[in-house]
């Protein structure tokens, strides 16, 4: 028998499916963009509103487009009460991202322009989303919590209000910005493995619900999201800054991944983790909570110390390293880390599906359709001799 060929399990690395105007990360620069814009400057000069504009519409919008595109998110964020009914009948214990992806196509079902095929109906309707995902992720921590799910607040931006319905009470006004700019730099990252399964599933035509539903179920995957909420457990684990090395050693010896270290895309530290990690010593010093901050800052010492002692190479940290700090000091529990995540990459999955359907130069998307190559040659070149059951 010739010897089996090996099987191309590469996940699509190296291969370019398709151009995009929305987002590029520029490896040699160290920088992400958004439709030609620096993320770290739009973090720093702008609000998350700002963004999901820009990243829908391809432009910056003016103060009075700004102030009309906040209140029309401020108007869409209530979910309908059948939708908090059937949420109220899940197993507490429920993992939250299938929570929110049940939720995503029942919101389907209450949306009259899920019928309709064009680019406006797929702005509307991922307007709403993005305004919705966050009521969402707040009603279902209050309902595990034997609580009433909190009513949005009009008086609240996207961040403020997020925090505001997860806690009952109004946020601090330096916590709502830190959130909104944890939501600026996490809205978008070109062709990840979410966003690329909302293009493939735009690409058949689907409505905007089916796309970021499939989104959020590929975010669900240890391999893609639940890094930061995996890194926050590490820091747990450790405990107190004495005890890194020891824990960076141990995990090292066992062949075990150091958590927030390394990333696909960048060779040079997360440009997005320079950001964050300050925000996380600020709040660390104001809720007297520094111990996160300074363990964290101990392991990317020590984690790079043994990367290059042990490897003969450099490792980074990269963007989940330092948000979940952040979002501990927060409030935020860490099983909502990921949830929390697609709040802010709803916007970039809009995008990418209006992109995908509307923005090439055919008048239909092109129907994602890769090959593949059988090598299952149970016996040999001709076909199984089928056997009755009665002989097997």
């Amino acid at each position: 028998m010739e010897e089996c060929r090996p099987i191309l399990n590469i996940g699509l690395r190296g291969f370019t499916v398709a151009t995009t105007r929305i987002s590029h990360v520029d490896k040699a620069a160290e920088k992400l963009i958004y439709r030609g814009y620096s993320a770290k400057e739009l973090a720093e000069n702008s609000s998350f509103e700002e963004v999901v504009f820009l990243l829908i519409y391809e432009r910056l919008p003016s103060p009075v487009e700004l102030k009309a595109f906040k209140d029309r998110l401020a108007q869409e964020r209530a979910i309908p009460p059948q939708v908090i009914a059937a949420l109220q009948t899940r197993p507490h214990n429920a993992f939250p991202m299938d929570i929110l992806q049940s939720a995503i196509a029942m919101l389907a079902h209450h949306d009259s322009q899920v019928t309709s095929y064009s680019k406006k109906s797929s702005e509307d309707m991922g307007i709403r989303l993005i305004a919705k995902f966050p009521t969402i992720v707040a009603a279902w921590d209050r309902i595990r919590n034997n609580k009433e799910p909190i009513n949005p607040s009009s008086k609240l931006n996207h961040a403020g209000n997020f925090l505001y319905m997860l806690s009952g009470d109004f946020p601090q006004q330096e916590n709502a910005r830190f959130f909104d700019i944890c939501l600026i730099l996490h809205a978008e990252h070109s062709f990840n493995a979410s966003t690329f399964a909302a293009r493939q599933v735009a690409s058949t035509r689907a409505h905007i619900y089916a796309s970021v539903a499939a989104a959020v179920g590929a975010l669900s995957g240890e391999l893609h999201g639940g890094a930061n909420a995996r890194a926050m457990e590490m820091l747990k684990k450790i405990g107190s800054v004495e005890a890194v090395e020891d824990y960076i050693n141990q995990e090292f010896d066992a062949g075990r991944k150091i958590f927030g270290l390394g990333h696909a895309v960048y060779k040079g530290d997360d440009p997005r983790a320079e950001i964050l990690a300050p925000m996380s010593k600020a709040l660390g010093e104001r809720t007297g909570k520094k111990k996160w901050y300074e363990i964290s800052k101990e392991v990317e010492k020590k984690g790079k110390e043994a990367f290059r002692k042990r490897k003969g190479r450099e490792i980074f940290v990269n963007v989940d390293f330092w948000s979940a700090s952040v979002y501990h000091a927060m409030g935020i529990p860490v099983d909502l880390f990921t949830p929390v995540f697609a709040i802010a990459r709803i916007s970039g999955w809009v995008a990418h599906v209006i992109e995908e359907q509307f923005a090439g130069a055919a008048p239909e998307p092109v129907l994602y359709r890769p090959d593949s190559e059988y090598i299952g040659d149970y016996c040999g070149p001709d076909e199984c001799p089928y056997v009755p059951i009665a002989e097997r």
